[in-house]
């Protein structure tokens, strides 16, 4: 969604994955934004299961543990979510103005939410204009007990969760004040975390088509274990080791990380033609590629072979000011393509829609 600049305060991002807590403080400055926190800290499979907090001590202790490590003052958190329990629609409604829309809003999300109204969170932006007398608004809805699950982790660590936010629309307000918005171009905002891959189809900087996949990094590493019977952890130091410079990746591992590559790319595939079915007319100009396993050997150039549109990793600290006296750059570039839902969490601030 849309952000409201021009706020001084700094603000605290906390993304809560299903491998690793990501968190990101940024504050605004003259020329843009400054780096002020950047940590990660890993958690154990089955912590996070589709999105849902089922180990909250464990949670407990990865937030706690980086906000001391990294002496973070800030109480205010911004936050987000993904996966099942998150439903996002594009709607046609009558027209309307903002005021009549918030007091009608939950009779117009009846009609397209599959959850009992009364069980979930309702929001809303409006997009413009659409048929005659009618206008588009994108319609967000999350469960309750989602948004109290991760606000009441945050609680109990001493923080002020100020906004609940959406991955996939966070990862566009990250792109958004690190690269220009070219005017009419059409960009798919891939995110390809552990567990799920948030797709954001943008245009003019105004989501128009969004979709969560349940799949992502945790498939290579799976399947590295179940092929070669490696532990988990064996498992993932060879997928992030795979095709680094100075590594001798055996051939095995290469084909084993390709077929699952593949099968990566046909789920993209898959919600591009959905995409393409439901916005006749409109296509795909570029793919920017953000998420922890964005950089899983070959996967770029397999996604931008299979659907023939060009793909590019984008970097979330591309137009933020980053102090090398104070972050080491090989630090920043490690935790780089991670970092995309935190840096566009940061952004956020208090009563922000």
């Amino acid at each position: 969604m849309k952000l409201s600049f021009g706020k001084a305060k700094s603000s605290v991002g906390l993304d809560i994955g299903s491998s690793s807590i990501k968190l990101v403080e940024l504050k605004q400055t003259k020329k843009g934004y400054r780096l002020i926190n950047l940590g990660l800290a890993p958690l154990s499979p089955e912590t996070i299961v589709d999105g849902a907090i089922m180990n909250s001590p464990a949670v407990l202790d990865g937030i706690k543990g980086l906000l001391a490590e990294l002496k973070v003052k800030t109480r205010d958190v911004v936050t987000s979510v993904s996966g099942t329990s998150v439903i996002i629609k594009k709607v046609n409604v009558p027209m309307m103005t903002e005021d009549e829309l918030i007091t009608q809003i939950q009779w117009e999300a009846e009609q397209y939410i599959p959850f009992d109204i009364n069980d979930v969170n309702v929001d809303f932006q409006i997009l413009g204009p659409s048929d005659e007398g009618q206008m588009s608004v994108l319609l967000v809805a999350v469960k309750k007990d989602m948004i109290n699950d991760y606000t009441g982790v945050l609680t109990e660590a001493g923080l002020n969760p100020v906004v609940v936010d959406i991955d996939a629309f966070a990862v566009g307000n990250m792109y958004e004040i690190n690269y220009p918005l070219a005017e009419g171009e059409v960009l798919a905002l891939v995110n390809i975390g552990s567990s799920f891959i948030n797709i954001n189809v943008c245009r003019d900087g105004i989501s128009i088509f969004t979709r969560d996949i349940s799949s992502g990094g945790a498939s290579y590493t799976e399947e590295i274990q179940r092929q070669l019977s490696l532990s988990y952890n064996e498992a993932e130091a060879i997928k992030k080791s795979a095709g680094v410079e100075g590594e001798n990746t055996p051939k095995e591992v290469l084909d084993i990380i390709g077929v699952v590559s593949d099968s990566i790319s046909a789920e993209v595939q898959r919600s591009m033609d959905f995409f393409g079915t439901t916005n006749p007319g409109v296509s795909v100009n570029r793919i920017c590629l953000c998420g922890g396993a964005s950089r899983t050997h070959g996967l770029a150039g397999v996604i931008s072979a299979r659907l023939g549109i060009p793909s590019e990793l984008v970097d979330p600290f591309k137009k933020v000011e980053c102090d090398p006296k104070i972050f080491d750059p090989k630090y920043i570039a490690n935790l780089s393509s991670a970092s995309g839902v935190a840096v566009g969490l940061a952004l956020r601030m208090a009563g922000d829609r």
